[in-house]
C-alpha cells in the first residue's frame, strides 16, 4: 500500500485555512459595510435635528412673557409709617369714588364709619387692586374683568352687607353729647378722620381707635373731590382735628 507524500498533505491543510481566513474577513467587512449603510443619513438627520431645535428656540424668545401676580398690598398688615398709611387709605379713597361709589349697591352697603373698621378697608383694598389687574395692568383681559363683576365687587358688598350695614359713627362713640345723626353725606364718607386713622393704625392699631369727631360741618364738607383738590383746610382742619383725637381716642373703646 502506497502512502501519500506528506508536502501534499500539508499544503491542503494551510489551503484551507486561508479560505477560512479570507471567508471570515470577508464577513467582517460585510458587517462594517452594513453599519455605514445605517449611518449614511446621519449627518443630515442630526442637521434637521439641530434646525428644529432653533427654530424652537426662536419661538420661545418671541414669546411675551407672561405677567406676575399682582400683589395687593394689605391694611392688616400696613406700614407702621402714618405717612404710608395715609398714602395707602388716599389711593383707595380715589378708587372709590371713580369706581366703587358709581354702583347703587356699593354706595348703600359703604358706612359712613368704613374707616373705623379695618375689615372693611382690607376689603376694599384688594377690591381696588382686582379692578386695576383687571382693567389697567399688563395682564388685563376681558375674563378678568368679568370675574371682577361677576364675583369679586358681588362678595365684597355681601360681606360689607352683613357685616357693618347698620353701622354708624355714633357706634363708635362713647363721650356724652355725641348721639346727633351725620348729615351731608358725601361720595366717601369720613374723610375728616382719615389723618387720625392712618395715625392710629400706623402707631397703635393693637390699641382702641380715635373717636370720631362731632364736627358736623368737617363731616358735610368731607368729600373726595374735597379733600383732594378743594379748600386746603378740608384737609389740614381733618388731619389736625384726627391728630389732636388720635391721642385721647386712644384710651377709649370701641362702642357698638
Amino acid at each position: 500500500m502506497s502512502r501519500r507524500p506528506t508536502s501534499q498533505s500539508g499544503s491542503g491543510e494551510g489551503e484551507f485555512a486561508r479560505v477560512e481566513a479570507l471567508a471570515g474577513l470577508a464577513r467582517e467587512v460585510d458587517g462594517l459595510r452594513r453599519g455605514l449603510d445605517a449611518l449614511i443619513g446621519t449627518p443630515t438627520r442630526v442637521d434637521d435635528l439641530a434646525r428644529t431645535v432653533a427654530q424652537l428656540a426662536d419661538a420661545v424668545a418671541a414669546t411675551p412673557a407672561r405677567p406676575g401676580p399682582t400683589v395687593a398690598p394689605s391694611w392688616v398688615t400696613a406700614p407702621t409709617d402714618p405717612a404710608a398709611a395715609a398714602q395707602l387709605l388716599e389711593g383707595l379713597c380715589r378708587w372709590l369714588h371713580r369706581v366703587f361709589l358709581r354702583y347703587p349697591d356699593g354706595v348703600a352697603v359703604l358706612p359712613e364709619c368704613w374707616l373705623w373698621h379695618p375689615e372693611v378697608v382690607e376689603e376694599l383694598l384688594w377690591l381696588s387692586h382686582a379692578w386695576r389687574a383687571a382693567y389697567e395692568e399688563r395682564g388685563a383681559s376681558v375674563q378678568l374683568a368679568g370675574d371682577w363683576h361677576d364675583r369679586q365687587r358681588p362678595g365684597v358688598v355681601r360681606r360689607l352687607k352683613t357685616s357693618v350695614g347698620s353701622c354708624s359713627r355714633e357706634r363708635h362713640q362713647t363721650r356724652a353729647g355725641w348721639s346727633q345723626a351725620p348729615t351731608g353725606a358725601t361720595p366717601v364718607p369720613g374723610l375728616d378722620a382719615l389723618g387720625s386713622i392712618a395715625a392710629w393704625w400706623a402707631d397703635g392699631r393693637d390699641q382702641a381707635p380715635p373717636e370720631p369727631t362731632p364736627d358736623q360741618e368737617t363731616r358735610g364738607r368731607g368729600g373726595i373731590g374735597t379733600h383732594l383738590h378743594g379748600p386746603a383746610n378740608s384737609a389740614t382742619s381733618g388731619t389736625a382735628n384726627g391728630t389732636a383725637n388720635g391721642a385721647a381716642g386712644r384710651e377709649g373703646r370701641w362702642s357698638r
